[in-house]
């Protein structure tokens, strides 16, 4: 086995939210960023700061295993030795920006540590990937309070995802990247978001039974014709639908997109040059980005630098 696997970011292509009520989501690795352990007797500030938060997160994991609570038995013992000789988690994944930088970790602790291990090879039967879901959420919720599960599944398997509903997902095809005008692409915001006050806010506005009617009848549908026309490669209804759903979450989701992006947001939607989207809970982070002409929305967003991660 290789000693240090790497571990990379993902990107939420589909579902923000949508998947809480059950929308489908696609998810897809993204291995611009990535993180693996690694081990110094001397430890710098950044890795000393990691092995810090390593030990806290122990505790956790030694709580609920106390508890009886812990869905998959990890080797803790090992664990607390390895911190103890200076392991770190050594990631370039941004934190707070929406791109799994707890699902990696999380991912990489199962990984080294899982006493009767799943593995992420081969062909994964549903069953199988259900029950990774479950432990991950339950390991992932240290961080954000709630955690679908779904972050550190696809930074473990490292395979594109999608999730039809709670319990039934799998791994899919996704159409290969071209050098085509088209692309996805990453804005950054500048600024960390954190997951729990946004989903907190958004568990609030479906107190609204407006905002329930929204998620259930539009939101649900342009988020799911997204997802089916994307993986087809259709692109026209794929914008088509793009469009709808950036103008309902400028619309329904402003406190999850930071303010200097709302004229921004807007103007891709009245120009028909890109449309934005969240990519993860929002607050921050990194924003989404589709456009048909690359170069054309590279212009209007020069000063934000897009970062692409898909051409079509």
């Amino acid at each position: 086995m290789e000693a240090n696997p790497l571990f990379y970011a993902k990107i939420l292509l589909f579902g923000e939210y949508g998947i809480i009520k059950d929308a489908m989501g696609l998810s897809i690795p993204y291995n611009f960023y990535q993180g693996a352990f690694k081990n110094e007797t001397v430890l710098s500030e950044k890795s000393k700061s990691s092995n810090q938060h390593l030990l806290k997160y122990h505790a956790h994991l030694q709580a609920l295993t106390d508890a009886g609570e812990i869905l998959s038995p990890l080797n803790l013992e090992d664990f607390k030795n390895d911190i103890a000789n200076g392991l770190y988690f050594d990631s370039s994944i941004p934190q707070g920006f929406g791109v799994g930088s707890s699902g990696a970790l999380v991912a990489a602790i199962y990984d080294r540590y899982a006493v009767r291990k799943i593995a992420s090879e081969g062909n994964m039967r549903r069953e199988d990937l259900i029950a990774l879901k479950k432990i991950f959420s339950q390991m992932e919720s240290y961080f954000h309070g709630k955690s679908s599960g779904i972050d550190p599944t696809i930074c473990y398997l490292n395979l594109p995802l999608l999730i039809k509903s709670k319990d039934d997902l799998g791994t899919v095809q996704i159409p290969e990247s071209t050098e085509g005008k088209g692309a996805i692409f990453l804005l950054n915001s500048g600024q960390p978001g954190e997951t729990q006050p946004m989903v907190n806010i958004f568990m609030e506005k479906l107190k609204e039974e407006g905002f329930r009617n929204m998620l259930k009848d539009q939101f649900t549908k342009y988020n799911d014709e997204c997802i089916t026309s994307f993986l087809k490669g259709d692109i026209k209804p794929l914008f088509r639908s793009l469009k709808k759903l950036s103008g309902l979450l400028l619309e329904n989701f402003t406190p999850m997109i930071p303010d200097s992006f709302h004229a921004l947001w807007k103007k891709g939607i009245d120009s028909n040059a890109y449309y934005l989207k969240l990519c993860g809970s929002g607050g921050g982070g990194f924003i989404l980005g589709f456009t048909r002409d690359f170069d054309k929305a590279q212009r209007i967003l020069s000063t934000h630098n897009p970062e692409v991660i898909y051409r079509f």
